[in-house]
């Protein structure tokens, strides 16, 4: 458990606690130069998830952290002191961090501030998609039943096409009751079909059409043909939309900024030598 936290402690991305001569408030520990502040155990305890801060609660359990605290800053001072800081590879990872660090902020100040999202915002969106928030309580469906998937696909690359579902469910569905009325089953409620059409014919919307769902008689593609059901109140589905709308800013503004980045600098790209690049992950060791 010990080993498991000094671990944890020192994969905290945070500005090192340790510093050089005194600082404000009572010093809690010194290694050689470096002091430790009460200030800056408070600043580390912050920085642990919930379960990790139970650990450390009273007397005890603060010793402990500042124990752990304290080998943290040995295992730095020793690897100073061994020169790995020097080592290439951690520089090159420093520099990797400092370039992944940097973006995040250039992102933060460039695409947050430009996705924001207002109450007017979110209400707009569900007056106008009330349709999005309709919970279907019952539906009329229609079924093309074949035996092998590669009729399955046949099918359902008929459909992308868009020829009419109840004529091509007349012509090869193995449910020969149905097909006599292009596929239609008629209407259903909630529980009374099979579970695995179900979850998947409550998902459609009106006039949608499914991916082929295997059972044990065949491989089934469903339409919605007709569909009834309840719109959610809007105080259900608000912070769903303001998420929805706050992704699609962030998206939308991070393509603008990129491509005006884009016209600010020049880009060459060679590609003679992006055509000799394998991208390919290498074989699984066995």
């Amino acid at each position: 458990m010990r080993r498991f936290l000094l671990v944890l402690i020192a994969l905290v991305f945070i500005t090192s606690c340790a510093k050089e001569g005194g600082q404000k408030g009572g010093y809690v520990a010194k290694i050689d130069g470096t002091v430790l502040t009460q200030e800056d155990v408070q600043a580390e305890m912050n920085t642990l998830p919930g379960m990790a801060k139970d650990f450390f609660q009273g007397p005890e359990g603060t010793a402990r952290f500042v124990d752990e605290l304290v080998k943290k800053e040995l295992l730095y001072l020793e690897a100073k002191n061994k020169g790995l800081d020097k080592n290439k590879e951690f520089q090159k990872k420093v520099e990797e961090f400092k370039k992944i660090t940097l973006i995040n902020q250039i992102l933060e100040k460039e695409i947050e501030k430009a996705a924001k999202v207002t109450d007017k915002d979110v209400k707009d969106y569900y007056d106008k998609h009330k349709d999005d928030f309709v919970v279907n309580n019952q539906v009329r469906l229609s079924h093309i039943v074949v035996k092998t998937e590669d009729d399955a696909r046949k099918v359902y690359e008929r459909l992308k096409k868009g020829e009419d579902f109840a004529k091509i469910a007349s012509e090869v569905s193995l449910d020969k009751t149905s097909a006599k009325s292009g596929g239609d089953l008629g209407n259903f409620k909630r529980g009374e079909m099979k579970p695995e059409l179900e979850d998947v014919a409550f998902r459609l919307k009106k006039g949608e059409i499914s991916m082929p769902i295997r059972l044990k008689d065949g491989i089934h593609i469903i339409k919605v043909t007709d569909a009834k059901g309840a719109i959610l109140d809007f105080d259900k589905v608000k912070g769903l939309i303001g998420q929805r709308l706050t992704a699609e800013k962030q998206r939308e503004g991070f393509d603008k900024f990129i491509e005006s980045l884009k016209k600010k600098h020049k880009i060459e790209i060679n590609k003679d030598a992006l055509a000799k690049i394998n991208l390919a992950p290498a074989p699984v060791q066995k």
